[in-house]
């Protein structure tokens, strides 16, 4: 198979393959003409490589997994896999906990608003909003990374991450949408390296499930979320190579 056929075959785009190739995960042949050329062990080696992108492995170790699978045995895989998987779940329970104690203050910050009175003039300290008792007034920081021994280092793997992304062409038109109907209306600010989208906070939910479906697909992005009050604070970022692709999501960046 050409790379054409291989890609359509797969649903991979044909960017990601050549991709792939030069980070040592796919190797491929060559014609006389130059052409890359690929046989059916390429269609497995995609599967793996997919079925392992999808528990959220980054590509150094996807490599290294995949430098057992070629061995054969099914046992070493296992037993090379497990603790990967293990520490992914580790990292996703810890989000998860942050995710949970960053909603439980949104329903908190929400109970106190709907027990406030109606008042025909302005917000004002007295109306108890701005200095709530019922809920923390500190601005709440959700970095959507894993939250470990390693976060420190963690929090600058988007500037190496491979800029990359494993959605099909059709998929990367669908999120585009979303992010396109979620963000319509935020206010922009241009930041380094990236953008800040100003967002009504009952939103914070919505963007924290997208942006992690995308860090997923395209790890090279790093999603903060900052609540401050009624407002979200979502800051995107991404390498310099990476900008097309954030522009394309989330428009030109002023």
């Amino acid at each position: 198979m050409r790379i054409s056929q291989l890609a359509e075959h797969c649903g991979v785009p044909a960017t990601t393959l050549r991709f792939y190739e030069s980070a040592g995960l796919l190797p491929a042949d060559r014609s006389p003409a130059g052409y890359r050329l690929y046989g059916e062990d390429a269609v497995e080696r995609l599967a793996f490589i997919g079925a392992a992108k999808h528990l959220g492995l980054p590509l150094e170790e996807v490599s290294q997994l995949l430098a057992v699978w070629e061995s054969g045995a099914c046992a070493d895989v296992k037993a090379n896999l497990r603790p990967r998987v293990e520490a992914r779940i580790a990292d996703a329970e810890v989000r998860a906990a942050e995710l949970a104690s960053f909603t439980a203050t949104l329903h908190q910050a929400l109970d106190h608003l709907d027990a406030l009175p109606d008042r025909p003039g302005r917000c004002d300290p007295e109306c108890g909003f701005l200095t709530p008792a019922a809920h923390d007034a500190r601005p709440v920081d959700v970095p959507l990374l894993p939250s470990s021994q390693a976060a420190e280092a963690d929090t600058e793997r988007w500037r190496t991450a491979p800029v990359a992304c494993s959605l099909s062409a059709d998929g990367i038109g669908e999120r585009t949408t979303q992010w396109q109907q979620l963000t319509e209306g935020a206010v922009r600010k241009a930041i380094p390296d990236g953008l800040r989208l100003s967002l009504p906070a009952n939103l914070a939910g919505d963007v924290a499930a997208l942006a992690a479906a995308e860090q997923q697909c395209c790890p090279f992005f790093d999603f903060r979320l900052h609540l401050d009050g009624r407002l979200l604070h979502l800051e995107v970022r991404a390498p310099a190579d990476g900008s097309g692709l954030l522009a394309d999501l989330f428009g030109p960046i002023d």
